[in-house]
């Protein structure tokens, strides 16, 4: 399986993606529908996993002088095929951060259980890590029964015009996303988490041609109005195959 940069991709996004904006009145299902075409379609519904690698600044609680910049920073993540709740643990999930061979920080989900570097996390406190980890699957899921959408009032992200959306899934919790009305990128995520509102803002979007995918280059998290992580995904594999035991961390 190929690995794409950016500076690559960015070339050969197909213009069969590159269409106009929805009618005015265009509704929630319609959106989501144009989004996912300009995501991929089926090869980004069903994308099976990814491998994400860059850099990122990471700021504890988002203070200017508690920033480390991790110079290797790399996801790996095996996509849910099936999608209740989409603020606990979904697939399987996997963070790397280093600054040269120091570990940063290490976190992951083998699909039961959360992890750290050091080992398994106290059930609680994994609670509230997969609340504010999990959350941008719901918009992979809500054409699907059980799931309720919602056009609310148009706004503006990083200065696009979006359209923007509730989805509330079938436990009853609501993700919010923007959606570009001229480009149809996903630019915005957001839920409630215990560590207050989060955000996500996506851009520099680049194209992954084997399969056929639409990455975001850039994502910017925030927590309750503090920008706390910026990362820059540099590359990005689709639909490697990944053991199991990758994502148990700790003591073996």
């Amino acid at each position: 399986m190929k690995t794409f940069t950016m500076i690559v991709a960015l070339l050969v996004v197909p213009a069969a993606y590159s269409q106009g904006a929805l009618p005015e009145h265009a509704t929630p299902l319609q959106i989501v529908e144009w989004a996912t075409a300009r995501a991929g379609g089926e090869q980004w519904l069903h994308a099976r996993s990814n491998r994400m690698e860059g850099w990122a600044e990471l700021c504890r609680d988002g203070r200017a002088d508690q920033c480390v910049r991790a110079d290797r920073y790399v996801m790996h993540r095996l996509y849910p095929t099936d999608l209740d709740a989409a603020h606990a643990g979904t697939g399987k999930f996997r963070l790397d951060a280093l600054e040269s061979d120091r570990v940063i920080f290490r976190v992951s989900f083998d699909g039961q259980h959360s992890y750290d570097q050091d080992g398994p996390l106290p059930p609680a406190r994994a609670a509230d890590s997969e609340a504010s980890a999990f959350g941008f699957s719901a918009i992979r899921f809500a054409t699907r029964p059980g799931f309720a959408l919602l056009r609310l009032m148009d706004d503006s992200v990083d200065g696009h015009p979006c359209y923007m959306l509730r989805i509330t899934d079938p436990a009853g919790s609501h993700t919010f996303f923007g959606i570009d009305r001229e480009s149809a990128y996903i630019r915005l995520a957001a839920w409630d988490t215990p560590r207050g509102w989060h955000q996500r803002l996506y851009s520099d979007f680049y194209w992954v041609p084997d399969p056929g995918f639409l990455q975001p280059g850039r994502v910017r998290l925030y927590y309750a109005g503090a920008k706390t992580v910026d990362i820059r995904w540099t590359s990005a594999t689709l639909n490697q195959e990944i053991s199991d035991e990758f994502f148990v961390l700790g003591a073996k």
